[in-house]
């Protein structure tokens, strides 16, 4: 799936909407993979936990990590048609695809602790996650069925390519306030994933597979606090961290030519990869270890401090579902077939570049303003106005 102040001082919570995971949203108005209308401080103070701080201000150092989580997707999608005959660029690939969905899903769970069902909260789930959702399942199935196979099914419940992420956070975020009951639910949330790991008869619905293999990463968000976020930005932690990407490398290069890539997608079961069952229970914790690990260490290397790229972290719901059309759009053109030079290492350089350049354009605020009554849609007219909150909310814009 904002930055927070130097020292140890409680992070202040983003004025974010609830529905802000992979990458809560925008400065404005954003949150679901990445953005949803603006808390004000009325809303803050109803749904952040007691231990938390209350504010209005957002936290750079979420916003940046959202923004350099969504150009690592991007740059691990354009590796993808290139990466075979190339043991490097495959164990970039592994270490990457490891820890980028994790940091969105845990960022994610984190933004979620305050969701209790409420009104607004449910109407921010259909604007900011369902109806996105909607949306470009079918974009993409048309997409598909125009440029590669005509015979594509145009179905909800068989999320295809981006939209499987959308789809899971939907079912994250409304058994929240199951996981947030119990006194135990990061084991449970575990025990969910590997008994998934062995169950290849689970479906295709929804992408269930991934929904409860990666289910113990958004749990594991729900239950942190600020000062978590604060451990990961201590001096120690940021020189722990070079040696555990240069470790984490070398062990990507050395399996790279004995390990399959589907691992790392938790979209089937141990069996479907011709493993015994027993494997996929330890793999499930081994890859939860190994992208606790690196999403801490990345974090730690997230700037602090307000970037040029900041901004852009409240834009990383139009970067994620957009950037598939381009990456699709190349790979069903014919580019990679008939360009031979992007095989080369020079070419996977050009390709990285133009990944993030690309990104970080899909995720600018005229982008986003231009696709927002599809990735943010207020849609007041299909839900009951509540007057008691609409007077809360002018009168928290008007000091």
């Amino acid at each position: 799936m904002s930055h927070a102040p130097h020292g140890y001082e409680r992070a202040q919570l983003p004025r974010t909407r609830e529905l802000d995971p992979v990458p809560p949203t925008a400065q404005t108005a954003s949150a679901a993979v990445a953005e949803t209308p603006a808390r004000t401080p009325q809303d803050s103070a109803k749904s952040t936990p007691p231990t938390a701080k209350t504010s209005t201000k957002r936290d750079a150092f979420f916003d940046n990590a959202k923004y350099l989580a969504i150009v690592l997707v991007a740059v691990g999608h354009a590796w993808e048609p290139v990466m075979e005959g190339s043991r490097a660029t495959k164990a970039l690939y592994m270490v990457v695809y490891s820890f980028h969905m994790p940091a969105f899903i845990i960022i994610s769970g984190y933004f979620s602790r305050s969701y209790t069902g409420r009104p607004h909260q449910i109407r921010r789930l259909l604007t900011g996650i369902a109806v996105p959702y909607i949306v470009f399942e079918v974009a993409y199935s048309l997409f598909k069925r125009v440029t590669n196979d005509p015979g594509h099914p145009i179905s909800l419940l068989d999320p295809w390519y981006l939209t499987w992420f959308l789809a899971a956070l939907f079912v994250w975020r409304l058994t929240t306030p199951i996981w947030l009951s119990l006194r135990h639910p990061l084991p449970v949330a575990l025990g969910i994933a590997a008994l998934a790991s062995f169950t290849p008869n689970i479906g295709e619905d929804l992408n269930l597979q991934r929904v409860l293999q990666f289910l113990p990463l958004f749990v594991l968000g729900l239950i942190l606090k600020p000062e978590h976020f604060q451990l990961v930005r201590r001096r120690e932690v940021r020189l722990l961290a070079v040696p555990v990407f240069a470790g984490a490398l070398v062990f990507a290069y050395w399996a790279a030519v004995r390990m399959k890539n589907a691992w790392f997608y938790h979209n089937s079961a141990a069996q479907d990869q011709g493993a015994p069952w027993w494997i996929g229970v330890v793999m499930t914790f081994a890859l939860f270890g190994c992208s606790v690990v690196l999403t801490a260490a990345f974090l730690a290397w997230v700037p602090r401090r307000k970037m040029w790229f900041t901004a852009l972290g409240a834009g990383t719901i139009c970067g994620y579902l957009l950037h598939g059309f381009l990456v699709k759009g190349a790979v069903y053109s014919g580019i990679f077939d008939t360009n031979v030079w992007l095989t080369e290492p020079a070419g996977r350089v050009f390709l990285t570049l133009l990944a993030g350049v690309a990104m970080t354009l899909l995720c600018t605020p005229p982008v986003r303003r231009l696709f927002r009554f599809a990735t943010e849609p207020e849609m007041k007219w299909a839900f009951r106005q509540d007057p008691v909150r609409d007077a809360a909310s002018r009168a928290g814009q008007s000091k």
